[in-house]
């Protein structure tokens, strides 16, 4: 129990991040009206990942997943950053 309760707690926050900072950078149209929105979905979501540790059947696998999924979404991130498709254009 207290495995994923660390899991929750150190890998909910960076997927939350990571997955809201995908779908910001890649919603069409202008960020100065889009982004608040996607700020104000950061706690449920956040809340919705540190829940989902709960959900694995062991610890191990909610490292696996939680950790398999943060690294995902940092590494499209990047990716999708180096190839000029997302961005922040001011």
């Amino acid at each position: 129990m207290w495995a994923r309760f660390l899991a929750a707690t150190v890998l909910g926050l960076p997927l939350t991040v990571g997955l809201i900072g995908l779908v910001a950078l890649a919603w069409p149209g202008d960020p100065r009206l889009t982004t608040l929105p996607w700020v104000m979905l950061t706690f449920p979501t956040w809340i919705a990942m540190m829940t989902l540790a709960f959900v694995f059947k062991s610890a191990q696998r909610a490292w696996l997943w939680l950790g398999s999924a943060t690294g995902l979404c940092f590494g499209l991130l990047y990716g999708l950053k180096a190839l000029g498709w997302i961005g922040v254009h001011a």
